[in-house]
């Protein structure tokens, strides 16, 4: 089955932006079966192409590649006012033959298999940096421990059973500090096993409702890129189709 590929109603849709920007419940599609000639056959070829089916957005493709006429495929759909927004939970995948989705569903699955993917990085972090304590989190423990053990004297004050004092040095050693971060650690590593099972789960459960599904790419960053003469980016041609 080809990817990007949907329908809304009983029209089929090509979906061209999964989420717009600030509009995480609407999406970008046009509709391949009412376009013209020239420019439906040359979609639907980037669409099947392997960059097509690799991409997260067909927009990405789309902004690369050009019509015959030479203009840019997105600018284009843009200009023509081809582009259509949809609520996305009215557009319908059907990954096998016999499975389908709502692309809220598969955009929401997307998501959480991010957040997993952040918790196998954090996991992974811990583990290249074991034994090693950098100063800042050695200050943070100890700020902690201070914190901890005036909570406990307060308690035991209350109910009048004055805490016995400790040593100031015994109690923030380097001993202690390491059996109170070995316990946080340990508790860190059973929460991020659990995140790291069900991640997996969800990477099937994504597999089997919508196979070849990637995740979306990582945010880009909010600085203005430089504008480019000749074409519009992907962006402005999005929010001018939304508009």
């Amino acid at each position: 089955m080809l990817k990007h590929i949907g329908r809304h109603g009983d029209r089929k849709v090509a979906i061209v932006f999964r989420e717009i920007p600030g509009e995480d419940h609407m999406c970008l599609v046009i509709y391949p079966d009412v376009l013209p000639t020239h420019i439906h056959n040359t979609v639907m070829k980037v669409l099947e192409s392997a960059p097509g089916q690799q991409a997260t957005n067909l927009a990405d493709v789309l902004h690369r590649n050009l019509l015959p006429d030479g203009r840019p495929i997105l600018n284009a759909l843009h200009l023509e006012g081809m582009l259509k927004k949809i609520a996305s939970n009215q557009v319908i995948l059907t990954p096998t033959p016999t499975t389908s989705a709502k692309l809220d569903e598969i955009n929401r699955l997307v998501k959480e298999m991010e957040s997993g993917t952040e918790a196998m990085k954090k996991l992974q972090q811990l583990d290249k940096n074991a034994g090693i304590v950098a100063p800042e989190v050695k200050r943070e423990q100890e700020r902690e421990f201070k914190r901890q053990r005036l909570e406990q004297e307060a308690a035991a004050a209350r109910q009048g059973q004055p805490l016995q004092p400790a040593d100031a040095k015994a109690a923030l050693d380097d001993k202690a500090l390491a059996a109170d971060m070995l316990s946080q650690a340990k508790r860190m590593e059973t929460e991020a096993q659990g995140l790291i099972a069900e991640a997996a789960r969800m990477k099937k459960e994504a597999e089997r409702m919508f196979p070849g599904v990637v995740a979306s790419p990582a945010p880009v960053s909010s600085e203005p890129a430089t504008k480019k003469r000749g074409r519009t980016s992907k962006k402005v041609a999005a929010d001018a189709a939304v508009q």
